[in-house]
């Protein structure tokens, strides 16, 4: 019995340490899933913070996005990137920045044969350049000219008026032409203004628009020339422009512009004109065979032009130095009349289409079938022999008379050209 007893005792124990063992075994199995749950909270943490990260991301992403644009226009730096020329002269970039207002506002885009367009077109930045040199760099200044000239030329158009107007040979034969020399391979424009020519006072500068538009015209011809619109070069600012001309305004015989208001108004609106439309386009302007009472005129330029303009002026009381004034070259190929050697402005120069009037025909036809009308009544006044003798001898004393003050003028004659010799040579 003692034996049997104790046969159940170990045999209790057993399962009780097996139960132990197990729990002691189940322990370190419980430890892995607690690990487990705290890899769940630690899933359940880094999940909270994954999103962040993602958020993170997507700032850095837009912020890259944000970023790529502005990288995105680097490339188009070199276009945005001023040229040497807007660099230089800050004030010409203010202009451009001014020109698409302008245009806008005028609805007009043509100046001197150029399309107006950008700072990357070189005839458009030549044009500009010269307004704003005419202003001594005022840009308001400049932007002001330039929209008057453009709407005088929307309204006036003077390239039809040089490719396509004619005019009255009566009133505007001989006054206007135009020569190109060549130097060292380049083009010299020459406008040439004989005022001396004008036939019929009146009938020339009576009509003070048409004049204007007449000499806009050839005014036009010459900008041609220049060839300003296949320009590849940008002006130097401050240095020499190539595309500008030459002017002579020859007035031999021009006593007349004392006292006729109509010259006088015609003159001024002519310079009021062009000193808008077509500014820094003179190198050069010579007045040749200027009387003294001339001086009114150069006095009203000085009020309205600019002094970069003023100082361009040249007064000469002989033309014959006019040829003076030029290299060998080119004082070869002016006319004989002027000093040169070359041929006469009539004989090899341009000048505006010119008709010929009906009325002026008329008129002369009247006056070649006046001429015998008024030597009949000399005839039948002849009849008294006595009062022929009377009225020859009427006449004689009045030809000695014309001729004695034109024998004084001769001497009075040499000293102006005394003095102008001495302008020449200056």
């Amino acid at each position: 019995m003692s034996a049997d007893q104790n046969v159940p005792a170990p045999v209790a124990l057993v399962p009780e340490k097996r139960e132990e063992t197990v729990e002691a075994v189940d322990k370190p199995v419980e430890t892995p899933v607690i690990a487990a749950e705290n890899t769940e909270q630690t899933v359940a943490k880094d999940e909270p913070a994954s999103a962040p990260v993602e958020e993170v991301a997507a700032k850095d992403a837009t912020t890259t996005i944000a970023t790529t644009e502005p990288e995105a226009a680097e490339p188009e730096k070199p276009k945005v990137e001023k040229p040497a020329y807007l660099s230089k002269t800050p004030a010409l970039g203010e202009l451009f920045n001014r020109l698409p207002t302008i245009l806008g506002n005028i609805g007009h885009t043509e100046m001197w044969g150029v399309t107006l367009k950008d700072s990357d077109d070189i005839p458009t930045v030549n044009v500009l350049i010269k307004f704003l040199r005419a202003n001594e760099g005022n840009v308001g200044a400049a932007e002001a000219q330039l929209s008057k000239a453009l709407q005088w030329r929307k309204d006036v158009n003077p390239l039809a008026l040089a490719e396509s107007a004619k005019y009255s040979a009566a009133k505007f034969g001989g006054l206007g032409y135009l020569t190109t020399y060549e130097e060292n391979g380049r083009p010299l424009v020459f406008t040439w203004n004989i005022y001396g020519a004008v036939k019929d006072i009146s009938a020339t500068f009576a009509n003070t628009d048409e004049f204007v538009q007449w000499r806009a015209a050839l005014m036009e011809l010459a900008v041609q020339d220049l060839k300003m619109k296949d320009a590849t070069e940008v002006i130097d600012y401050d240095g020499e422009d190539p595309y500008q001309m030459i002017q002579v305004h020859d007035y031999m015989n021009v006593k007349f512009f004392r006292m006729d208001p109509s010259v006088r108004a015609a003159t001024k609106k002519v310079i009021e004109v062009f000193a808008t439309a077509y500014p820094e386009l003179l190198s050069e302007k010579f007045f040749v065979n200027v009387p003294a009472i001339m001086g009114w005129m150069f006095t009203a330029m000085k009020l309205i032009l600019s002094r970069n303009t003023t100082r361009k002026f040249h007064p000469i009381t002989n033309g014959a130095n006019l040829a003076r004034e030029f290299s060998p070259s080119i004082a070869g190929q002016i006319p004989k009349f002027y000093g040169g050697k070359g041929p006469e402005l009539k004989e090899n120069a341009r000048f505006i289409p010119l008709i010929e009037d009906k009325e002026q025909g008329t008129k002369d036809k009247g006056k070649s079938a006046e001429e015998p009308t008024v030597a009949e009544p000399i005839k039948e006044d002849a009849p008294p022999k006595e009062e022929t003798p009377k009225a020859e001898a009427a006449k004689e004393p009045q030809v000695e008379a014309a001729k004695e003050p034109t024998k004084e003028e001769v001497p009075k004659a040499e000293s102006p050209k005394d003095e102008s010799a001495k302008d020449g040579a200056q």
